[in-house]
């Protein structure tokens, strides 16, 4: 681990950003996601995705598979998680078998993913993108772009979006973090339209006072 900056080094050698930022963090991270809202904001994303039976479901950046477990309780879908953190796979794996819950779950990274052409539904993504430095968010975009099938859809939250005047400190602040700051704005939208999705959509946004704004978007393959 680069102790400065906090990214990991996973056994290929490729650095990644853990979900907490640290790895020694980790056991903190479901705690800390529940005290911050974390499961209504996931629910409301599958909300917006609209699962139904038969579909191919990958979130990407899994984490500690918060998100995936509860696609997973959809009946009928079959639930991917894929994290470049191996400690966080295992644990959403400890945590899908203590519910008895079936979920496919994969180390690698969002812009090399290992699964054919159109072969998903929907691609998740829960936070996920500010963990990318900006070199690779393009790429990774455009590596959903390929896996979705014709018609499919990627549902996606960050933190980010259009800062409003009465939106906080922390949300102003949020727009001059080096790992936030490519959030704002339109440059989400314009970065899904680059990579190839049409459909690009502000679904809705909201803020709140730990987290700052965040911001739920729709792109269709």
């Amino acid at each position: 681990m680069n102790r400065q900056t906090g990214t990991a080094v996973d056994e290929s050698g490729r650095a990644y950003l853990p979900p907490m930022g640290r790895k020694w963090l980790l056991p903190l991270y479901d705690p800390i996601t529940r005290l911050l809202g974390a499961r209504a904001i996931h629910r409301r994303l599958l909300a917006q995705a609209g699962l139904r039976p038969g579909q191919q479901v990958l979130e990407i950046g899994c984490g500690t598979g918060n998100l995936l477990l509860e696609a997973a309780g959809t009946a009928g879908v079959t639930a991917i998680g894929l994290d470049p953190d191996r400690s966080a796979v295992a644990r959403a794996g400890r945590k899908a078998r203590r519910r008895g819950l079936t979920v496919r779950l994969d180390h690698g990274f969002a812009d090399d993913l290992p699964y054919p052409d159109g072969s998903i539904d929907v691609v998740l993504s829960a936070f996920m993108l500010h963990h990318l430095p900006a070199g690779e968010r393009e790429q990774a975009m455009r590596e959903v772009h390929r896996v979705l099938r014709a018609g499919g859809e990627l549902h996606l939250v960050d933190l980010g979006g259009h800062v409003h005047p009465g939106d906080g400190w922390i949300a102003h602040r949020a727009r001059g973090n080096a790992i936030l700051r490519d959030n704002f704005d339109e440059s989400i939208p314009d970065l899904l339209r680059r990579a190839g999705f049409d459909g690009v959509a502000e679904t809705g946004t909201d803020v709140r006072r730990r987290v700052g704004r965040f911001t739920f978007y729709r792109a269709v393959r």
